[in-house]
């Protein structure tokens, strides 16, 4: 179903123009932007999930290492605060695209994925960041019967790297999460978790501080050149000096030619409803509190967030002509209209239910579907961009590796393949905006025709290359 121009769903009529997880009347205070010159070991670029692991893992590898993070706007005011809180241990975005990606090296990188997912869990206790965190599972829901062999095939590959996974029929799915459209699917019971996104960000800065990191929101970085010493940083503010250099700023990226053709900017777009009274909880289930994702190629995801309302969002993934990511972009009336749509479909037992927040955010997609690595200047600067929506958790693996890059570039993570190869690259416009645009037709055609998969689709799987939220 598409949404229609200039429509809008009686259900969004009131909702706020805004983030949920940042509406918070305890939402912190941005810290003081620098002020003169500032020269530092360590300068991250970015305050984000991966900027902010790189500043706490540097100053835990060595305290005595001096560590600056700049932030252009505040922490968790893009892609960190904006997210729907998924935490998935896999590095690679699913077992599936790992294996179809990185077959030699699959055990190994499920295997980081697992130390990194409780790594994560182990520093929210030991910091004590109240992110909500909830190790409750995934399901992955099939909503047309084509759907139901592929989730089927990977059962056995997610128990064979470790995982705990219950395969549901329809009538045992919907035990966990009642909807006529569930036909069946798997509970993911292990490496997979919930937290407010937001309230994560701002404790990894709590956390950075308190062990010496020097944090700046308010300042934006403009350009990056090497010096004899290391790297300059020409800021709005004035001029910071560093010895090493980790850009965190994802699908902002700009500071780094490299970056530009690994990955574009993707925008993709989420709702939220007023909390569920006890009899509207009764109707839908959720005791469990898991995620859901189902299966389709344009796919929802949902989970229910710790004050108790549904956050539904996905399905559409929009590319804007020269990779727009202003601000103006953040709201699309058909795109929230077309998802009210969906979850009324899906849980049509909730009818009447209202929209409380509307928002979009970029996430930054490689044609690979998961994160690449790279360096700049002499390798005084390393990156890590292409999460493609994944990152919550696998940021923390990225800012390991980043670190590794620019302090000791022949360790042991950074001999990986992972770490080594590159994705396809996107092309130039006005090739770039034809491509992904022909690229999510097919997509939606291959939906509407039982998953069959037409001459364009089966030619960028022979490549390995694709497009996705």
């Amino acid at each position: 179903m598409r949404g229609r121009a200039g429509a809008i769903h009686p259900s969004l009529r009131e909702a706020e123009p805004s983030v949920f997880w940042l509406d918070a009347p305890d939402r912190p205070a941005p810290s003081d932007p620098l002020v003169g010159p500032a020269e530092a070991d360590l300068a991250i670029v970015g305050g984000g999930y991966m900027g902010l692991w790189a500043a706490l893992l540097a100053k835990q590898r060595d305290p005595d290492r001096d560590v600056l993070l700049i932030e252009a706007d505040t922490i968790a005011a893009h892609a960190s605060g904006r997210n729907g809180g998924f935490v998935d241990a896999s590095i690679t975005h699913g077992i599936a695209n790992g294996a179809a990606h990185f077959p030699g090296e699959l055990s190994r990188l499920v295997r980081l994925g697992h130390e990194n997912f409780d790594s994560l869990a182990a520093t929210i206790a030991e910091f004590g960041v109240d992110a909500r965190f909830e190790a409750n599972g995934m399901l992955a829901v099939a909503t047309e019967p084509w759907q139901l062999d592929g989730l089927r095939e990977a059962v056995p590959l997610l128990r064979d790297h470790g995982e705990t996974v219950d395969w549901l029929e329809r009538d045992e799915l919907r035990v966990h999460v009642d909807s006529p459209t569930y036909l069946g699917g798997y509970l993911q019971r292990t490496h997979q978790a919930t937290v407010d996104p937001a309230r994560l960000a701002w404790g990894l800065a709590d956390a950075a501080r308190s062990v010496g990191v020097r944090i700046h929101e308010g300042v934006r970085a403009e350009r990056l050149d090497a010096s004899a010493t290391g790297v300059r940083i020409q800021t709005d503010r004035g001029v910071a000096r560093a010895r090493r250099v980790v850009l965190a700023t994802n699908a902002l990226s700009h500071l780094v030619r490299a970056t530009r053709r690994r990955v574009v900017p993707v925008w993709d777009y989420v709702v939220v409803t007023e909390p569920l009274s006890p009899a509207q909880r009764a109707a839908v289930g959720w005791s469990g509190g898991c995620g859901v994702g189902d299966a389709a190629n344009q796919f929802h995801y949902s989970r229910v967030t710790p004050d108790g309302r549904i956050l539904w969002g996905g399905y559409d993934a929009i590319y804007y002509f020269g990779g727009d990511v202003s601000d103006r972009r953040a709201q699309r009336d058909a795109t929230f209209d077309l998802l009210a749509r969906h979850f009324f479909e899906t849980f049509p037992q909730l009818d009447g239910l209202r929209f409380t927040h509307r928002w979009g955010g970029v996430i930054d997609t490689s044609s690979r579907f998961c994160v690449t690595f790279g360096t700049a200047h002499a390798g005084r600067v390393s990156f890590a961009v292409g999460y493609t929506g994944l990152g919550v958790a696998a940021t923390r693996f990225g800012a390991q590796v980043a670190l590794d890059l620019v302090d000791n570039p022949q360790s042991e993570l950074c001999r990986l393949d992972f770490v080594r190869s590159k994705p396809f690259p996107f092309p130039p416009e006005p090739l770039r905006f034809g491509a992904i645009d022909l690229t999510r037709r097919a997509i939606g055609r291959a939906d509407r025709r039982a998953g069959r998969r037409g001459p364009w689709l089966r030619l960028l799987d022979r490549f390995g290359v694709g497009f996705d939220s």
